[in-house]
């Protein structure tokens, strides 16, 4: 029977605490292999029930060294000190070879611990550069809906946590009991695509000073051809000028600004309107819809027919 600590810091956050303790501390040996699911016990700082689990087995840090996998849910405060006992017990866990999960910004107290110096980590999309930037030995995937890399995982936001939660059970105890999981939590065994689906697009600069009037030109004829040097022309500046201003004021060069918002255009007209994936294709210059498809895929992770699905508007 796997030994499983869940994490209750002082500033866990109740959605992915309760999805972790929703997958593991719920008895579904049903749909174990042997019959035995996981022996899930709730781990605080002095070893007290926490208020929202105080119906499963709690210990106290010191017990984190002794199980067979953590869980370290999200933190409502990154910028919050963490817990030196914490981050100490956490250490001795992997040290002695101890399975380490976290969901969302719980990445920040891996990362305080040292545990993903030289690994490939994700979290919340909102909080990808601040991680990487706190912490440049960790190369930080604002892409992914988790990464497995072996003994130590990370999952992106919110949701995602249950992604990752799923794809621990198929590891320990194979894809049957993780599907019936998810068939009992109504959601899929394993979603398409990654993080990048569902990050926002960056605020467009609507100032009549600097680049402005000619990035709004181009935005309206991204159906039609254009070039950097039609983008320079209209800003009256060499190409070399408008990379460099482009990269100063956007931190991105012309022709991958142009590719941003050909793709943000697609998405629009998927989530607003009944135009086919041809048809938005032309519209947002993008030629065919196997261009479209290809790039589409590419830069959010999903095809756009599955994009559509997920988060086409209701029309009033």
């Amino acid at each position: 029977m796997p030994r499983l600590a869940l994490v209750m810091h002082p500033s866990a956050m109740l959605y992915e605490a309760a999805i972790a303790a929703e997958v593991f501390g719920v008895d579904r040996s049903d749909l174990a292999p042997g019959g035995q699911w996981y022996d899930l016990v709730v781990c605080t700082a002095d070893g007290q029930p926490h208020p929202w689990l105080a119906h499963l087995p709690t210990a106290s840090y010191a017990e984190i060294a002794r199980v067979d996998s953590v869980v370290v849910p999200s933190c409502d405060d990154p910028d919050e000190n963490p817990d030196p006992g914490l981050i100490s017990a956490l250490r001795e866990a992997h040290e002695r070879g101890t399975r380490i999960a976290s969901l969302c910004t719980g990445a920040y107290l891996l990362a305080a611990a040292g545990l993903l110096d030289g690994r490939t980590a994700t979290t919340h999309w909102m909080h990808a550069e601040d991680l990487a930037r706190r912490y440049p030995q960790v190369d930080v995937r604002a892409d992914v809906l988790y990464v497995d890399d072996g003994d130590v995982l990370t999952s992106a936001g919110k949701t995602a946590a249950l992604d990752l939660c799923l794809h621990l059970v198929h590891r320990d105890l194979g894809a049957a009991a993780a599907t019936g999981v998810a068939r009992r939590l109504v959601v899929p065994a394993h979603r398409t695509g990654g993080q990048a689906q569902f990050i926002a697009p960056p605020p467009q600069p609507r100032s009549s000073g600097g680049l402005a009037p000619t990035l709004e030109w181009a935005r309206t004829r991204l159906d039609q051809p254009l070039s950097v040097q039609d983008l320079a022309g209209h800003a009256n500046l060499s190409t070399r000028q408008l990379a460099r201003r482009m990269l100063a004021e956007l931190q991105v060069g012309p022709l991958e600004w142009l590719h941003r918002q050909r793709i943000i255009r697609a998405q629009e007209m998927l989530e607003r309107t009944d135009a086919s994936v041809e048809q938005i294709a032309a519209s947002c210059g993008m030629g065919t819809a196997t261009t479209l498809r290809r790039h589409f895929r590419r830069a959010v992770g999903v095809t756009p027919t599955s994009y559509r699905a997920s988060f086409r508007l209701a029309q009033g």
